[in-house]
């Protein structure tokens, strides 16, 4: 498949690049500025029909093979065997990475709820400068945020944690990144926060290790999750029959 090939340990999949990497070669990459993605099943499948969100999976620095059904299907489909990097594992690596502690961090959270609990945890993690930024609801087609992008150029964070909802915390990342001139480095790991904070499921690293993370999630909040698992088996068709995908970008 054309669409779907690996050059030294880097899996392009419709131009969006998954590393197959660890967090310290990770986080050097994102050294220079950039964001990292950590997208789920169910909304790689929306890459189809969802311009925006396409884009700015394709733009991201690099993504993390956070689903473990995405790494199943390529075992089966690709003949290859990444190592699963949830964003939950990366987000657990990087609360103790010492590098980070004397740098600012940007949280920017769904609702100031979250971002307080968000911020406690950093703060008990020895994180001395932790600012909160709490973000509208975004229309999905198109972000056009001025708010945040003042509220950056004024704190000049080296970090920020997106914690919004999946399929507008990457379009979020990419205008950030596309309207700032300093480096500054982005993570979008989902709702891996949440997993440590309490908001989510209590996932730990054998849970997520065995893949059953999303078992977990389906029994707390089965009215969301069993319809997300089965919006993630669309993912299948991208191997099955050869699919060209063609956006004209405005």
């Amino acid at each position: 498949m054309k669409n779907i090939y690996v050059k030294k340990k880097i899996l392009f999949f419709y131009q969006i690049k998954f590393y197959d990497w660890d967090f310290e070669k990770i986080i050097n990459r994102i050294k220079g500025g950039g964001y990292v993605v950590a997208p789920a099943a169910s909304a790689l499948v929306e890459i189809k029909k969802n311009a925006s969100y396409y884009e700015s999976l394709k733009n991201s620095t690099c993504a993390i093979f956070d689903s473990g059904f995405f790494c199943i299907i390529l075992r089966i489909f690709f003949i290859y065997n990444p190592k699963k990097f949830s964003g939950y594992l990366f987000l657990k690596k990087f609360v103790d990475y010492e590098y980070a502690k004397n740098k600012k961090i940007l949280l920017i959270n769904s609702s100031n709820h979250q971002g307080k609990l968000n911020k406690k945890l950093l703060n008990k993690k020895k994180f001395k400068e932790v600012f909160l930024y709490t973000a509208p609801i975004y229309n999905e087609n198109k972000i056009n945020d001025q708010k945040v992008i003042n509220y950056i150029k004024k704190k000049k964070p080296y970090y920020i944690i997106i914690n919004i909802g999946g399929l507008k915390q990457e379009p979020l990342a990419f205008f950030i990144n596309s309207n700032i001139k300093f480096k500054c480095r982005i993570f979008c790991l989902g709702g891996a926060i949440d997993f440590i904070t309490g908001l989510q499921a209590p996932i730990n690293e054998l849970i997520d290790k065995i893949y059953l993370g999303w078992l977990l999630r389906i029994i707390f909040k089965p009215n969301i999750f069993f319809l997300r698992v089965l919006r993630s088996l669309n993912l299948l068709k991208f191997f099955l029959y050869k699919i060209n995908l063609k956006y004209k970008f405005k």
